[in-house]
């Protein structure tokens, strides 16, 4: 997707200070490492500004993208993601119903053929209990794994569809699509599980973001970004957004 740096950056600006920059990202554009098109870090260089992304959410994916302006802070924050103490919070559409109101996806991510993620373990070795997914250690195949865990909550069900807010405990590369896909739940859109092309996005957004942040009073970066209208698009009839937005961030911030 082609685009203007300077209208980007101030039509999805969510929060700047001198060390960081947080955007909304629209789907459809990249990060950065983009080879056939331009991407965030790319576009911003060209115009005489150098970013450094904080952490990276797919091409397909919505949502908040922090990036840091000088590698002080991108230091400062990246340890956070390395460390898994960045809280991160994502808003994903499922076409299917029937998942519990909470659940835990802890399956091992490899790489496969043509650097495929998937499941490192036979399907049919996914086992369900009391909302946990897992595959036993004697079923894992014999390549390298990288143990992952991804937390949902549901907060909304139609006839057809569910929204779930989700929490990346691992920062895996493709790790909440490859969860929900495998386990029977694929988010709606998603190229790589979704081949009709009936959809034109990913149903799934980048919401919330909390990292500590010493250079600022009080020392937290707290960052929230809404979904556009098109998010929505799957969910019949229309939600009133804002109410539903509200009523997810109480449903994850709710001990269960």
């Amino acid at each position: 997707m082609e685009f203007e740096w300077a209208e980007l950056r101030k039509s999805c600006v969510v929060e700047e200070d001198a060390a960081v920059l947080a955007l909304n990202k629209p789907a459809g554009i990249s990060v950065t490492g983009e080879r056939h098109d331009s991407d965030i870090v790319e576009a911003a260089a060209a115009a005489g500004e150098t970013l450094y992304p904080v952490h990276r959410i797919d091409k397909v994916t919505s949502g908040l993208v922090l990036l840091a302006k000088d590698l002080g802070a991108h230091g400062q924050l990246t340890r956070q993601f390395n460390k898994q103490t960045a809280d991160k919070a994502y808003l994903a559409i499922v076409e299917s119903t029937g998942l519990p109101d909470h659940g835990v996806i802890e399956l091992p991510l490899s790489v496969g053929r043509k650097n495929r993620v998937r499941i490192a373990a036979p399907r049919e070795c996914i086992r369900e209990r009391a909302g946990r997914w897992f595959v036993d250690d004697a079923d894992l195949l014999a390549t390298k794994n990288y143990p992952s865990t991804t937390q949902f909550t549901t907060v909304l069900r139609t006839a057809t569809h569910t929204l779930l807010a989700v929490r990346p405990i691992t920062g895996r590369r493709h790790q909440i699509r490859v969860h929900l896909a495998w386990i029977g739940h694929p988010i709606v859109g998603d190229p790589l599980f979704d081949k009709s092309t009936q959809h034109p996005r990913t149903h799934l957004h980048s919401w919330q973001l909390t990292l500590s942040a010493p250079w600022r009073t009080p020392p937290t970066l707290t960052l929230q970004a809404p979904p556009t209208p098109d998010f929505w698009h799957p969910l019949q009839p229309p939600p009133a957004t804002d109410a539903l937005l509200a009523h997810a961030d109480q449903l994850i911030h709710t001990p269960e």
